[in-house]
């Protein structure tokens, strides 16, 4: 093999890299027949031009590459980076299902010792992880499609082995997707054929659990595949489409809440059959789902997906309601609660769903309104929080009470004093002038309190205004506080008495 070094490239290899980001296939294959590209080149970086497809989301150019010789497992980045581990941080399923399938190893670590799921769960690309996570190579279960030792017939017909790959490789376990995928290949559809893939499936769950690094993953994933098929063979033996008759058996919801009983307790007793008790997997999931109550979470499918695909508890998209595919986005008109992924699912679906669906629209008005009064209350709170804080930052101002008249400089005492004065509660009253007053009777006092408001006009209207006389209560003595009253003058006026 002939060493190839990083950034040694020929022009026609620099145009390849830049054709990949930003040019068509057919430039790439131009180029790619030129003597002077090599397909295995490194830029500067030790990234081939497979990498630089692979993490730009380049389909089409990594088919082409790969179909030019490209080597899927080259190790020669700086950071010990592949193809793959590229491709799951993209993001990207359809590249990373192409990488697996062109060979690419999954357990290669990089330079901080990581694997490509491991990269892909670190960035939050589950779907690729997931993907990782459920392969199995095709030579794996063409070694069932001949005749080994003294057998005379292969365990796995040829034309067996493309339709049970997909449904091995497959990352939704949910068992009406299971059966579904049966009932679509005709192959799949008849009691001796199913006989034989479950067989080869219980023979690779034994294969994985005896081997020396042990798969218990993989084992329990072809152990619950092995049971929907032998229960699908049982549902075959009664007539011909009997797995419709099943379909709508795992989907029919008791009648309080629609929940799928039936399709909670096979899940269980598949758990439940699992050959190795000894499985540190089968423990974890018996501990799980054992305490839980039919009907209750978590379920039993959850547990078992969660373990098997990896798949995180949290995720921020919906389900079909009918065959648990990922990614769901229609709901029912009526009622507005349940989801499906296409109008096929919502019919086979709709049998069990129309006992339930005018009390589950109630459910969803009243959420509604609970959800309006909620957000109203909301805006209402927002409001009075918005007034509070206009109130707060203009309270200094109405405290302080200062008049464009007061605003203008004064000595120090004065300030002090009106300060004073404010704080009291008695700014702009007038003063009386200093020193004992005499006391009026109640003719005199009438007479007095004339003279006080004929002492300003208003410059407006001529009206008169008020100046009110400085009297303070005992009351309000109280309330004044001491160097207030010692900085006030001291006032003798008499106390206005009614006629």
């Amino acid at each position: 093999m002939v060493h190839i070094k990083k950034g040694e490239l020929t022009q026609e290899e620099k145009e390849l890299l830049e054709v990949i980001g930003k040019g068509t296939v057919q430039e790439a294959g131009t180029l790619l027949s030129s003597k002077n590209v090599r397909v295995n080149c490194l830029d500067e970086n030790g990234m081939t031009p497979l990498m630089h497809a692979a993490y730009k989301g380049k389909l089409d150019m990594c088919k082409l590459l790969l179909r030019h010789g490209a080597d899927v497992n080259c190790h020669q980045h700086e950071h010990g980076y592949t193809a793959l581990m590229f491709a799951a941080l993209s993001g990207n399923k359809d590249i990373t299902w192409v990488m697996l399938e062109a060979g690419a190893d999954t357990d290669v670590v990089n330079s901080v010792g990581r694997t490509a799921a491991q990269m892909a769960a670190f960035v939050g690309q589950h779907d690729c992880v997931t993907i990782i996570n459920n392969f199995f190579p095709r030579e794996r279960l063409d070694y069932y499609t001949k005749p080994q030792g003294l057998d005379k017939e292969p365990k796995l017909p040829p034309k067996l082995a493309g339709p049970l790959h997909k449904i091995i490789t497959t990352t939704n376990l949910h068992p009406v997707k299971i059966v579904m995928l049966i009932n679509e290949n005709p192959l799949l559809t008849e009691e001796a054929a199913l006989n034989k893939c479950y067989r080869v499936m219980d023979l690779i769950c034994e294969k994985c659990m005896k081997q020396r690094d042990m798969n218990e993953v993989l084992a329990m994933k072809m152990h619950y595949i092995s049971c929907i098929f032998q229960k699908c063979i049982n549902f075959l033996k009664d007539g011909e489409n009997k797995l419709d008759t099943l379909i709508k058996s795992l989907l029919k919801g008791r009648a309080s809440d629609g929940f799928p009983v039936y399709q909670e307790k096979i899940i269980r007793e598949s758990i439940r059959k699992f050959p190795y008790c000894e499985a540190t997997l089968l423990q974890q999931l018996v501990r799980s789902i054992a305490p839980v109550e039919i009907g209750s979470d978590p379920t039993a499918f959850s547990v078992l997906t969660q373990a098997i695909t990896g798949q995180v508890g949290f995720v921020d998209v919906e389900f079909c309601t009918t065959c648990g595919e990922k990614g769901a986005s229609k709901r029912c008109s009526v009622c507005k609660m349940v989801i499906y992924c296409d109008q096929t699912c919502q019919k086979t679906h709709w049998f069990t769903h129309k006992k339930i669906c005018k009390n589950r629209k109630d459910i969803y008005e009243k959420q509604q309104l609970e959800a309006a009064k909620e957000k109203r209350r909301e805006e209402n709170h927002h409001k009075l929080d918005v007034n509070s804080n206009c109130v707060s930052e203009e309270q200094p101002d109405d405290e302080v009470g200062v008049s464009q008249k007061d605003s203008n400089p004064k000595d120090s005492g004065e300030e002090e004093k009106e300060s004073l004065e404010s704080e009291a509660g008695l700014e702009g009253l007038q003063e009386a002038p200093a020193g004992p007053q005499p006391r009026l009777g109640a003719k005199e006092a009438g007479k007095w309190k004339h003279q006080q408001l004929q002492t300003k006009k208003s410059p407006n209207k001529g009206l008169p205004v008020c100046q009110p006389v400085l009297w303070i209560s005992k009351s309000l003595q109280h309330q004044l506080i001491p160097e207030a009253l010692a900085a006030l003058p001291t006032l003798n006026l008499p106390v206005p008495t009614t006629a």
